[in-house]
């Protein structure tokens, strides 16, 4: 701050000696021009003391009548203050003071810009976990916040006569094998036609499947994980009677149980528009910047092929890892994606400045030390600097002064550090 201060007041002192000059001028010629407006006079005033002396009219009239016709005189020259340059001699004069400003050089570099977004954290998945059959809730063994690994028993519904089934299945197996084996046998020996092999072969088929089903019919009494996740809602409570809803649906129906979602990896979800979408990739570096401050390391997981029919932009997916479920979902993020590189210049911030005409640019000293103004396109902002494009390798940019120098003025350029160092 100190030193921009310094340089402020350096620059105000180098204007302030060239509006001495200036004025130093203007007061020479005024007097080169009042000299000569008395001298012309000097016929005139001639004229009026012998007019003075032959008139009647004698004191303060004359008097009067002769500082009105210097006065005309006076307004009608317009040669006090003229409205033309300086003589040339006092531009020739001046011509020999140039105005000092301070350069860097500056070299084009391959940079990867950031594109930052305002965006939401989302959880990587989430599901409703919903009753298969129709039973009723003998044990509820989670309640809300609850965090399980896959395969962990959230509920347990009524048996409801199922295990009888289950053994009266496995029952009905053994004695369809038995009649199956014994029957075969009778085949080979010819004393049972061939044709009731496939008979007895589809009721051992037919048996085993009504056992595949009441073995499945016992795994849907206990509800379970699918994967490891939270518990964010619980749905039911103990002895709710679960029923099936009509075609399958689930949702907040009577067989809904709870609600899961899964917060690692945890997700940033943002929308790029079509303009800067080109520059995003899969699997490039991304940074979360949180609510509270944390910063989170992350990468862009998914790019949408369609844009929203509203707001024309395209779905973003940014993932990072959450082990310990500290970003929770649905807090706002600011999150900065690292672009494909391009080639740009680091100015700083305090060399960019406008033309005449309105352009965003900065000014430059070329080979003749004459100024000249390069209009450039911001690629990226920092604290103290900002990437640009469209400066040319070399550029001697103006970095103190710009803002009182105009194009194709002679300057004296002097380096930023050589200049930094002399105060």
């Amino acid at each position: 701050m100190h030193g921009n201060l310094e340089r402020t007041k350096q620059s105000l002192n180098s204007a302030l000696k060239e509006a001495k000059l200036r004025l130093t001028a203007l007061e020479k010629a005024a007097r080169l021009r009042l000299a000569a407006l008395e001298e012309a006079a000097k016929p005139l005033r001639a004229r009026i003391e012998t007019l003075y002396e032959k008139s009647p009219v004698k004191g303060s009239k004359l008097l009067a009548l002769s500082l009105v016709a210097l006065a005309v005189l006076w307004i009608g020259s317009g040669i006090i203050f003229p409205h033309h340059p300086a003589p040339a001699s006092n531009a020739s004069e001046q011509a020999g003071v140039k105005f000092r400003v301070a350069v860097t050089t500056v070299n084009a570099q391959q940079y990867q810009p950031r594109l930052v977004l305002s965006g939401r954290t989302e959880a990587d998945k989430k599901v409703a976990i919903v009753s298969r059959t129709q039973a009723i809730i003998s044990e509820l063994r989670v309640k809300r916040g609850d965090r399980v690994k896959a395969g962990d028993v959230l509920a347990v519904l009524t048996d409801d006569g199922r295990n009888a089934q289950l053994q009266q299945a496995r029952a009905l197996v053994q004695q369809r094998k038995a009649e199956f084996e014994a029957r075969t046998k009778l085949i080979e020996q010819g004393n049972l036609p061939k044709l009731d092999s496939n008979a007895i072969s589809s009721q051992l088929r037919a048996a085993e499947a009504a056992l595949a089903q009441a073995e499945a019919e016992i795994q849907r009494i206990r509800i379970v994980a699918p994967w490891d996740g939270v518990v964010d809602q619980v749905s039911a409570e103990q002895g709710q009677f679960l029923m099936l809803m009509p075609g399958g649906g689930g949702g907040a129906g009577g067989n809904e149980i709870a609600r899961m979602i899964s917060l690692d990896p945890i997700l940033a979800i943002v929308e790029v528009s079509e303009k800067r979408l080109g520059g995003v990739r899969v699997g490039e570096e991304a940074e979360l910047r949180l609510v509270s401050g944390e910063i989170v390391k992350g990468k862009v997981r998914y790019i949408s092929k369609s844009a929203s029919a509203t707001t024309r932009t395209y779905r973003v997916d940014i993932e990072a890892a959450n082990p310990d479920n500290k970003i929770p979902d649905g807090i706002t993020a600011e999150v900065a994606i690292r672009l494909a590189a391009v080639e740009a210049t680091k100015v700083p911030r305090s060399a960019l400045t406008f033309s005449a005409q309105g352009k965003l640019g900065i000014r430059a000293v070329n080979g003749d030390s004459k100024v000249a103004f390069v209009p450039v396109e911001i690629v990226d902002d920092e604290q103290q600097f900002m990437w640009v494009k469209g400066v040319p390798d070399g550029t001697r940019v103006i970095v103190q002064g710009q803002d009182f120098v105009r194009e194709d003025q002679v300057v004296e350029a002097v380096a930023a550090d050589q200049q930094n160092a002399q105060r």
